[in-house]
């Protein structure tokens, strides 16, 4: 069964609303054409720019998180409602960073998975071991205790949207990244958790994403592995060029 490619840029927090908006526009006049699904999310203030810079493109906006409540009290925090008007159609959840700098549970993330759902955002749900925990063999642990506790409670039909990020901690930043033979262990590994709860379809139509110091030169050589659909990139995302020559390496443009 095919699944769609997709290279997901993760800004975090870089670029301002115009920088946003020029760097979308340059990107959409290289992607006349293309077969990978590209998505992209800026921080918050910059979604509205960015959504406006793609209307007539094939590049998707997102946000890097969002928070499960409709409205309240909590200063700093963005709403669904919020980033859907803004023009996000997708929002990253769990990421790692969010999870050890801001201190965000499994109980959050499935939380925050739910919102996504309930209210027609594409969830891109994150997991990842630590160098610790991978070196302590306990990576196949890691990921299972994440999938299973950040999707508790939602079905099979609920996760069509669904999208999986491996993201190995030790990798994030430091340039050096998985192989892709360790990247395909954990992919498959992943597929096998979905499989024995989801069922063997809900597994197979699942696209799950590598990420982690992904490279232009690495790209090829990951996006051959059975299980893996296509990257979620970071640093790397920021400069158009390196970034364009990721999504032609995945087999688009």
């Amino acid at each position: 069964m095919t699944r769609p490619v997709t290279i997901l840029g993760n800004w975090k927090m870089h670029k301002t609303a115009r920088e946003a908006s020029t760097f979308v526009s340059q990107l959409a006049k290289r992607l006349q054409k293309t077969s990978t699904r590209v998505y992209i999310a800026p921080s918050f203030i910059a979604i509205g720019a960015a959504a406006e810079a793609a209307r007539q493109s094939e590049i998707v906006i997102g946000a890097q998180n969002l928070n499960e409540n409709d409205c309240g009290a909590f200063t700093g925090e963005v709403s669904s409602e919020m980033i859907k008007e803004a023009g996000a159609r997708f929002v990253i959840i769990g990421h790692s960073e969010r999870r050890n700098i801001f201190h965000e549970t499994d109980a959050d993330v499935n939380s925050k998975v739910k919102k996504a759902v309930s209210e027609g955002l594409q969830p891109i749900l994150c997991i990842g071991e630590s160098k610790e925990e991978r070196n302590q063999n306990h990576t196949h642990k890691v990921l299972e205790m994440q999938l299973r506790e950040g999707l508790a409670g939602l079905s099979s039909d609920a996760l069509n949207s669904l999208l999986i990020a491996y993201e190995p901690i030790w990798a994030i930043g430091s340039g050096s990244m998985a192989s892709p033979e360790m990247a395909q262990e954990a992919h498959h590994h992943c597929r096998e958790i979905i499989t024995e709860i989801w069922g063997e379809k809900r597994a197979k139509t699942t696209p799950i994403l590598y990420g982690g110091s992904v490279k232009p030169e690495m790209t090829k050589a990951l996006m051959q592995e059975p299980d893996i659909d296509g990257a979620l990139v970071g640093g790397a995302s920021l400069d158009i060029e390196t970034f364009y020559q990721i999504i032609q390496a995945a087999g688009g443009s």
